[in-house]
């Protein structure tokens, strides 16, 4: 069906908007509109019209292995969508809408990077900014310990590389072999996707040993995207089932911005992992890998103190994160983020956050509830190649059911004994200029508040992957609600390893 026989004549002159209404969606909330959906898309794409569902509707998305393209503006407005996984999902790696770009893939020849370039001259210069790829696969980086103990991934990162030849994004990692690249022009508009309300029913599958993640959502794979007033939520969950990818994902892109967004978590479920003993399957609800310049802004959840729930958003290989005015349960970088990562007058819930990578780390204005105020991932090295600051946050560890025990500011914890790919480092430097420790419920179990909790690879350079230790520590204020001060380490051997220059401040001298 095309818009020119609904509309009777030229559908440029007649028709402004392309609805789903119009290739036969009912939006009842019982029929599969999905079908429909994908044909609008796909008149939208060919006119270059945006696309607006009706306000009133409930679409229901079916379970046929198909998916909606979108290249144009999107406007769900308070439209309701069900994706019902309880059974007979055709396809369930598919995503239901992909967010792409026009743009075909160009050729791009690159035969070695270093780290921290800034320039790439071309031998003709690109007609639009381009999204690069670049992967060495005889190069192996973040070989992963624990319970998921994995041989690491190919050494690969992305960059944006612009119509002058300068980079965005600067080079992580020597490259003096690459085995593969990608070149994806970026859209100079932007295309905004904004407004909808899901609902999911979640998946039962069942599968005892290891992962099978769905893909049942929303894909971007256009640069300059922006999102905005997504909603959603799982409902029909039951004592089994399997993870999925996140339902706004993220891939191979730059300049991704998630406004006003609401994605309430998944519960987690267990199964058999790498190392033969159960581990648990964490769902995402946001979900990023390889992005250069990724922004969370206003993004809201219910309860992020809920630990029947798994942590909401992860990202992988990234480049300049912000997450700015949030309220959600976990911020992760899982396989690093160089650059900037900055949470800035947000508030994270019982899993924190996580970090691994290298540049400037940044928490400012910001209340923490987890067990650290900064979680550098010991599966990936607990390493931080770069500097932390901290600068008027509050940090509310939670306490434990036992008591005792400790809590620590900075989660560093390496053995020196395992091989991640790369030289691990505490921060370089840290510096604390304003932070506030709720910890007088803590101090009444008898938990013990330290500043480091376990960086014992950093203690002996003997070993066979040693912990680089942190230079510096400057604190200016740091305050706790006990009034009891802060050790700098269970092992007193840190203090010595750490140089600390402590102002106005509960760190114990």
């Amino acid at each position: 069906m095309s818009l020119l026989n609904l509309a009777g004549g030229s559908r440029a002159a007649e028709v402004d908007v392309v609805t789903y209404e119009q290739f036969g969606a009912v939006g009842d909330g019982l029929t599969d509109d999905l079908p429909a959906i994908v044909a609008a898309h796909a008149e939208a794409n060919a006119t270059g019209l945006p696309v607006r569902s009706d306000p009133e509707a409930t679409y229901h998305l079916g379970r046929q292995a198909l998916t909606a393209v979108i290249e144009t503006d999107t406007d769900w407005s308070t439209s309701r969508f069900i994706i019902d996984d309880s059974q007979g999902v055709e396809d369930h790696k598919r995503p239901l809408f992909e967010v792409r770009s026009s743009l075909a893939p160009v050729p791009l020849a690159i035969e070695r990077l270093r780290a921290g370039q800034e320039r790439l001259e071309t031998p003709v210069p690109p007609e639009f900014d381009l999204l690069v790829f670049v992967e060495n696969a005889e190069q192996r980086r973040y070989l992963r310990k624990g319970l998921n103990v994995n041989a690491g991934t190919p050494q690969n990162e992305v960059f944006i590389l612009r119509r002058d030849g300068s980079i965005e994004g600067a080079i992580e990692w020597d490259y003096d072999v690459i085995t593969q690249v990608e070149a994806r022009p970026m859209d100079p508009e932007t295309l905004t996707l904004k407004g909808g309300y899901f609902v999911h029913v979640a998946n039962r599958m069942k599968q005892p040993e290891g992962y099978n993640y769905w893909a049942r959502g929303i894909r971007i794979q256009r640069s300059n995207t922006v999102v905005e007033g997504v909603s959603y939520e799982v409902v029909g969950e039951t004592d089994f089932g399997h993870p999925y990818m996140g339902f706004l994902e993220a891939q191979k892109v730059a300049n991704i911005t998630l406004r006003d967004c609401r994605i309430e978590p998944h519960k987690f479920y267990w199964t058999i992992g790498s190392a033969g003993k159960p581990v648990p399957m964490g769902t995402y609800g946001y979900r990023a890998d390889r992005v250069v310049n990724y922004a969370l802004s206003g993004c809201r959840m219910g309860d992020i103190h809920d630990r029947s729930r798994w942590g909401v958003a992860a990202t992988n290989f990234m480049k300049n994160v912000l997450v700015e005015d949030c309220v959600l349960s976990r911020m992760d970088v899982h396989m690093g983020v160089s650059g900037y990562y900055i949470i800035r007058n947000s508030t994270l819930g019982h899993m924190g956050i996580n970090a691994i990578g290298r540049g400037r780390l940044v928490v400012e204005g910001s209340t923490v509830h987890s067990e650290r105020l900064l979680n550098f991932r010991p599966d990936y090295g607990a390493t931080w190649d770069g500097d932390v600051v901290v600068r008027n946050s509050r940090w509310v560890p939670p306490a434990s059911e036992q008591g005792g025990g400790a809590v620590a500011v900075f989660g560093v914890r390496n053995d020196g004994t395992h091989d991640f790919g790369y030289q691990s480092s505490m921060p370089s430097e840290i510096v604390i200029d304003g932070l506030t420790i709720e910890d007088a419920a803590l101090r009444e179990q008898g938990t013990a508040v330290y500043l480091f909790d376990d960086p014992s690879g950093a203690l002996d350079p003997s070993l066979p992957h040693p912990y680089r230790p942190t230079e510096r520590v400057e604190i200016h204020k740091l305050d706790t609600t006990s009034g009891q001060p802060v050790e700098v380490s269970a092992d007193p051997r840190v203090e010595t390893a750490v140089g600390i220059e402590n102002g106005e401040s509960a760190v114990a001298q």
